[in-house]
């Protein structure tokens, strides 16, 4: 097929037809366009001359319109584009957006207009379809775009599934891999690292990739209505439809990444540049934070959201105020002050203005306010949607009349209500509406069990960071995550955006739960659960898993007079500028993140022990800063010894390297502050 669209596309040159590729700006990177006899859109990508992608399809399927075929090229537009860009927050302020763009123009025989606009960079490429159909509205059914890989690699993913993002990630070879919920991360055998996403997630469901034959793969959209198929089959591509869209409308985004290096792909900015601007006229309000609240004791079952051993209480929420206000911490989250919990379950009359009785709301909003902290609400759905739809603009302005600009949500469950997948298209609009509402009130959001992330914290800077992972809370009642899981999660989840993993235990092996009742009646009891990590990686992994709402999850008891929780308090989730220094997926990674004049260094690893030779040359030159090396003891082993720790000082410069020996399951974490 690669023989025909290479031919046609001799032939529209030297008839000086309209330019039907594009390159990326160091010219590594070429993407080419073609069109079969029957003209069905498709496209192929090289770089460094060799071929990356073969001739891949293009387009989206309707059972009322033709939008994948009968098209002829009429005109196309390439433009360079160079510009620095700021944004409220981020892993980096400032952001450049360096790319070369081909807009093509097609149209088809049914009088449908199809504009393919390509951008590439020197990190990778994107590309979407916009849509003009004469009529008011369409059904679309599939989607056509192909990703046809030209040599084997190996493959990091989560499977295909279009209502959790909860599983742990596989690594096999891209040849043996059926499907695949994106990003999809690869290494090929010439060290080509690459990552298949989306950007731009609005009004439309996600893709995930599932194979066709050899190393073909297509984007399949979640449906409208959820899909049941008998536990353990293969997924497979639903019938049903899966978007109403307008006439003339965008898709998302279709984006890969190409690096010659793992960290490259996690310093690429180019699933954040694929978005549209900020809409948000006035950013001033939006503020990362660093937060504490009753979240881990309800999943280790000492505290419960409602009921019996009810964990947010007036005075426990006093205390963790109290305790934020003490320690350089922002943001305090209070899970269950909502009325109508029993345990972890949200009732049918929740109310998301109602508090518990024993939780004074107007009490604690203003003791808050008065310390100076931020108060986090919360709101869990349980999947009922549309309940929360129905109070969503009384609860916002009820949050706002109280001082409280922050709010996490959550639908846990199945599903939401009526049956719709998460990630389908109604899922992407209610989440939508649920941070543009809040938008309006200054309300900024945590998303739990939402949509993944596609860099659209871009154009709404206060969808501040959400969950869409395997977290913490599965250490605390089942078999937990491994130590690989979270020196994968860079170079796969965190591709898309920030992530709320909530780390920070520092009683590793539960001993806060020895004696004291389980509450829960779910998962295994916590006395027989534990971290798969040592303190040190917990310490790191502030660090190395990105958000701009960053938790310590523990119980403040085991933070109260603990050496190693001052680099909690002199950490800034704030940065300014972020680096991956060095690393290979799934096994290890050193990430530095700059506030100010101070850095902050995160290094982890998976379960294998490591010396890393840092150069710092990521230092300021000219200034001495001391270096306070939060590590592993030379005993430390997540398995056997995960306590033991070393706090060390040592002054250094651009000039030095630093030497970190990181113990199996292990890392460390280092705060540079001017001398």
């Amino acid at each position: 097929m690669r023989k025909t669209v290479l031919a046609a596309l001799v032939l529209l040159t030297a008839a000086c037809a309209p330019k039907t590729s594009v390159t990326s700006p160091d010219g590594r990177i070429a993407v080419r366009f073609g069109l079969d006899e029957a003209g069905i859109p498709s496209y192929c990508v090289d770089v460094d001359g060799q071929p990356f992608l073969e001739p891949s399809l293009l387009g989206l399927l309707s059972d009322d319109a033709v939008l994948d075929r009968g098209f002829s090229l009429k005109s196309s537009q390439v433009r360079s584009v160079q510009e620095t860009w700021h944004q409220p927050w981020g892993e980096n302020k400032e952001v450049e957006d360096r790319h070369q763009e081909l807009v093509l123009h097609l149209k088809n025989d049914a009088g449908v207009g199809l504009d393919l606009e390509f951008r590439v960079f020197d990190d990778g490429l994107g590309f979407r379809y916009r849509y003009a159909v004469p009529q008011d509205t369409l059904r679309i059914v599939r989607e056509r775009t192909q990703f046809a890989f030209a040599s084997d690699a190996t493959s990091w993913s989560i499977p295909g599934d279009f209502n959790s993002y909860e599983h742990l990630y596989r690594k096999m070879p891209l040849s043996e891999l059926k499907d695949a919920n994106t990003p999809l991360t690869l290494k090929f055998s010439d060290s080509l690292y690459a990552a298949v996403h989306e950007a731009a997630i609005v009004d439309f469901p996600e893709m995930v990739l599932l194979r066709e034959e050899g190393l073909t793969y297509h984007a399949a959209l979640a449906p409208m209505k959820q899909v049941r198929r008998r536990r353990g089959a293969p997924m497979e591509e639903s019938p049903e439809v899966k978007a109403v869209v307008p006439g003339n409308f965008s898709t998302p985004w279709r984006s890969v990444q190409i690096t010659r290096s793992a960290v490259g792909l996690v310093n690429s900015s180019l699933v954040l540049n694929l978005n549209e601007p900020c809409a948000i006229d006035d950013v001033s309000w939006i503020k990362p934070m660093k937060y504490i609240g009753v979240w881990w004791s309800l999943h280790l079952g000492v505290e419960s959201w409602g009921g019996e051993g009810h964990g947010a209480t007036t005075e426990n929420a006093m205390r963790y105020i109290d305790f934020a206000a003490a320690n350089n911490i922002q943001g305090v989250l209070f899970e269950g002050w909502n009325d109508a919990w029993r345990n972890s379950d949200a009732l049918p009359d929740f109310d998301f203005t109602r508090a518990a009785p024993d939780y004074d709301v107007e009490k604690v909003a203003a003791y808050a306010r008065e310390k100076g902290i931020y108060l986090i609400t919360h709101n869990e759905t349980g999947g009922n949607y549309l309940r929360f739809e129905e109070q969503l603009e009384r609860a916002l302005d009820w949050d706002a009349s109280l001082g409280i600009h922050a709010m996490k949500t959550g639908y846990a469950g199945g599903g939401l209500a009526g049956g719709a997948p998460r990630h389908g298209q109604t899922g992407v609009r209610h989440f939508q509406k649920v941070v543009e509402e809040a938008a309006q009130r200054q309300i900024m959001v945590d998303g739990h069990e939402v949509i993944k992330a596609s860099g659209l914290r871009r154009t709404w800077p206060n969808f501040m960071t959400r969950e869409c992972v395997r977290g913490m809370e599965y250490n605390g009642w089942g078999p937990g995550n491994p130590p690989s899981h979270t020196v994968t999660l860079p170079y796969t989840r965190l591709l898309g955006g920030p992530v709320d993993y909530t780390p920070g235990v520092f009683d590793i092996l539960y001993t806060c739960t020895k004696g004291r009742p389980q509450l829960r009646t779910w998962g295994q009891p916590a006395t027989e659960c534990r971290e798969h990590t040592t303190l040190a990686k917990q310490i790191a992994n502030w660090v190395v898993l990105y958000s701009p709402m960053q938790m310590a999850c523990d119980l403040l008891e085991n933070y109260e007079g603990h050496p190693a929780f001052q680099f909690f308090r002199d950490f800034e989730a704030d940065c300014d500028a972020s680096e991956a220094l060095q690393g290979e997926v799934g096994e290890w990674i050193s990430i530095v993140r700059r506030a100010g004049d101070r850095f902050f260094l995160g290094a982890t690893t998976d379960e294998s022990a490591r010396v890393i030779e840092q150069p710092l040359t990521f230092l300021k030159p000219g200034v001495r800063y001391t270096a306070t090396i939060y590590g592993d003891a030379p005993d430390a082993h997540w398995e056997s010894n995960p306590t033991a720790y070393e706090i060390s000082t040592r002054s250094v410069t651009c000039e030095d390297t630093l030497p970190l020996r990181l113990a199996p399951g292990g890392g460390a974490a280092v705060s540079f502050l001017p001398e």
